[in-house]
């Protein structure tokens, strides 16, 4: 089952909707649950709230396979830019979208500090480290990565799908210096057809090597994915739950 709820996000002062997926028996079964927390939530679970009218049909996926997961998805913002603006942890500059403010510290703050422990009290997880991920696509991908880095204390897994990392790979470098658990899994990719030429290629494969290697040093165990022909949409990133689910979730640790 999906459930909606309206939170409040304090740093931004805005109302946003959550997206969460429930096994149908959470109440009656008994056990608890690992969470996945992710963004785009409204892309998530069902093609009538998505974005572009196709959504990653996590919902189905989970029924199908009988997953015990709940996953938590936060709603972006949709007004003008200001997906860009929460969704990235740096400043940066783009000549289509200009100035954007990079406000996606203060949402994962949030994240960690106030939805966690909102979503630990009201349903039954599994709280610790072992069982928390992250997730997300495009700047939502740039989230993933920059939240297993950045609070390696409480993500131990992370879904990157065709993360950004243009404009901001020379701030992203910085946090490369952090350590992490070696118990953490990643996994990065991207489509073939997602850039505009093979230059543009070849700096989208390096950028997520480069990450791939920095977690791959510290023993942590990285899925590295060349989608052929793959575009930048939530069609084919539909595709790549069964490949990133179980890799995250169900491989031997």
């Amino acid at each position: 089952m999906v459930e909606k709820h309206v939170v409040f996000i304090t740093p931004f002062e805005e109302e946003r909707t959550l997206h969460i997926y429930l096994p149908d028996d959470y109440q009656t079964s008994g056990r608890r649950y690992p969470v996945m927390y992710m963004y785009d939530g409204h892309n998530l679970f069902y093609d009538e709230d998505a974005t572009y009218g196709v959504s990653w049909g996590l919902k189905d996926y989970f029924e199908r396979h009988q997953s015990e997961i709940i996953v938590v998805g936060i709603e972006c913002n949709h007004e003008s830019n200001y997906r860009l603006w929460e969704f990235s942890p740096y400043d940066f500059s783009d000549p289509h979208w200009g100035e954007i403010k990079g406000l996606g510290k203060a949402l994962m703050e949030w994240v960690v500090t106030q939805l966690k422990p909102m979503i630990d009290d009201a349903y039954p997880t599994l709280p610790d480290r072992a069982h928390t991920a992250i997730g997300g696509s495009s700047m939502g991908g740039l989230m993933a990565i920059y939240s297993v880095i950045a609070h390696n204390d409480v993500f131990s897994k992370a879904a990157c799908l065709s993360p950004f990392f243009t404009h901001i790979m020379k701030e992203l470098r910085k946090e490369l210096k952090r350590t992490l658990d070696a118990k953490t899994r990643i996994y990065l990719s991207c489509g073939s057809n997602e850039f505009s030429h093979k230059r543009a290629l070849a700096r989208g494969l390096h950028h997520i090597h480069e990450i791939a290697n920095y977690a791959s040093a510290q023993g942590c165990c990285v899925y590295t994915n060349l989608i052929i022909d793959g575009v930048h949409s939530e069609q084919d990133w539909r595709k790549e739950t069964k490949i990133w689910y179980p890799f995250l979730f169900h491989d031997p640790q």
